[in-house]
């Protein structure tokens, strides 16, 4: 049985990548977001008292169940280490604790506002198609759209209340906060770091040749956002303006609290 290690964070902030990058070691299994997390909560749900049935269900069989879950959905990867991708990770740390106490989370952050832009920029990218991440509504402004982004429910809300809550959490040592910034200008450093996190020796990634998962870009079509999960063969460190309102900009830059100084726990590790 693989041993399993757990990726989640901010959209838009380098887990796809991260992934791809990973996938280049042959010991290690890792994509985007997989399906396992929403399987795990609604497994969750079906063993709770809501179920009449749950009385014949006890914790460890609870356990067994969840577990279950993970290892099935892996269990033809031939990989010793297995990277398992979904932003709700970092609200099941507890969890994760009980079910694999090895397991590491890497926690892929990113300046919020640049996220925001990443995801408006999509947008306009397909004008002729609207994204599934707004139900496919042609409507609204960039202001709605962002509203909706960082609502307590939102792509990018949710993922930030996550953060929050793992890195002030009882398991919060198990963490690695990955900047994308640095993923992207010193991705050796941040890979060694991660490595280094779950007791694996490096390996010597190409970063002239990253892979591109094509069912991830099957998967964006199906969603209307062609180029979401999109990874450029080369890494290469880009720049350009904002298509964001500067007042939205200036607003959502403020909201990265690990960036700030004591905004993170001292025993939480970011690179």
């Amino acid at each position: 049985m693989p041993q399993f290690h757990f990726i989640a964070g901010l959209p838009r902030a380098g887990s796809t990548l991260l992934a791809a990058l990973l996938s280049q070691n042959p010991r290690l299994s890792a994509r985007m977001t997989s399906p396992v997390g929403s399987m795990v909560s609604a497994m969750l749900k079906s063993m709770s008292a809501e179920n009449e049935g749950a009385v014949f269900i006890d914790d460890a069989a609870r356990e067994r169940v969840l577990r279950g879950i993970v290892e099935n959905y892996y269990a033809a990867a031939p990989q010793p280490l297995v990277f398992d991708t979904n932003r709700l990770w970092t609200t099941r740390l507890a969890l994760i604790a009980r079910l694999f106490p090895a397991a590491r989370v890497i926690v892929c952050v990113r300046n919020p506002a640049w996220v925001i832009d990443s995801i408006e920029s999509l947008v306009r990218q397909n004008p002729l198609l609207p994204s599934g991440i707004f139900g496919h509504d042609p409507g609204g402004t960039v202001y709605s759209r962002v509203e909706g982004l960082v609502a307590a429910a939102g792509m990018v809300g949710f993922a930030m209340n996550g953060i929050r809550e793992a890195v002030f959490s009882a398991e919060r040592q198990r963490l690695l906060l990955l900047r994308y910034e640095s993923l992207v200008a010193d991705p050796r450093r941040a890979l060694a770091a991660i490595y280094d996190a779950i007791g694996e020796a490096p390996f010597d990634h190409d970063l002239e040749a990253i892979p591109q998962d094509e069912q991830a870009l099957a998967f964006d079509a199906r969603l209307g956002t062609p180029g979401l999960h999109r990874v450029a063969p080369r890494l290469a460190a880009r720049s350009r303006p904002t298509l964001l309102p500067p007042d939205l900009f200036q607003t959502h830059s403020k909201t990265g609290f690990w960036d700030n100084i004591g905004g993170l726990p001292k025993d939480v590790k970011i690179v």
